[in-house]
């Protein structure tokens, strides 16, 4: 019994050292003990003492003036193995670089975690315009263009999940009916390709296209996301036509032959 209730301290300081680390991101890259506390519900000494280990291995480091801790090199290490082993991220990025200086956008690879959308590679414009879109970043999936196509082509058990949940409104474009979004997601298999027309942030457009593997199934969405200004109706299927060629150049490269 002793051995079992010393195992299970192992587990629990694992599971929150873990979800220390999950806590960082591009919004919050540096956090105070205090900080972490609050936002995880963890006990401040706890937080200290797990911190104090991270340090030491280097996957965290502590800014001694500021008192705040931040990711370390250690984790970059291992984001460097995941990204040169990961297939989709390596196999897009001259693909993303010819799009984008061809159409002047940024552009991403994402695929769906957790019923989040997550962003594992960017290829920014020479003109970039600030979005809320970075390599790590998770947004919502029933506003977003990668989102949405990704939904399409899931199984009904993946859309039922999503759509369990309150579809948040943060535009006055965001569809947030649960019919009339499925009937969207039908529209956006038959076309190949989905947009998102200022549905996640005003001012700013994208589009995508799906990626698939040898075995046929999509795997991941390829965008194209700017401002309105830059990608306009008028625009759209000029957009769709080559992100559509960019997206089937990827998924040949991941072994898909129709």
């Amino acid at each position: 019994m002793e051995h079992k209730n010393q195992e299970d301290v192992y587990l629990s300081s694992v599971k929150n050292a873990l979800r220390i680390l999950k806590s960082f991101s591009m919004d919050e890259p540096e956090k105070k003990v205090s900080d972490i506390s609050a936002s995880l519900g963890l006990n401040k000494s706890t937080v200290s003492r797990t911190m104090a280990t991270l340090a030491s291995e280097g996957f965290v480091y502590k800014d001694p003036d500021t008192k705040k801790y931040c990711l370390g090199l250690s984790l970059l290490s291992l984001s460097s193995i995941v990204n040169s082993n990961t297939d989709v991220y390596r196999e897009s990025y001259p693909v993303l670089s010819r799009l984008v200086d061809n159409l002047g956008e940024t552009a991403h690879i994402s695929v769906i975690d957790k019923l989040e959308v997550i962003y594992l590679q960017k290829v920014e414009c020479n003109h970039p315009v600030r979005f809320l879109t970075h390599v790590g970043r998770r947004n919502p999936p029933h506003c977003t263009s990668s989102g949405k196509v990704l939904l399409a082509y899931a199984d009904e058990e993946l859309v039922d999940r999503v759509l369990e949940r309150e579809l948040e409104k943060y535009t006055k474009h965001t569809i947030t009916d649960r019919d009339k979004f499925r009937t969207h997601l039908k529209e956006i298999r038959k076309n190949g390709y989905s947009t998102s027309f200022e549905e996640l942030n005003e001012g700013v457009n994208s589009l995508a296209a799906p990626i698939y593997d040898y075995r046929g199934k999509v795997i991941a969405a390829l965008s194209v996301v700017g401002p309105k200004q830059r990608i306009q109706s008028h625009k759209i299927q000029a957009f769709a036509k080559k992100i559509i060629t960019a997206a089937m150049e990827v998924s040949e490269r991941m072994g898909y032959r129709g």
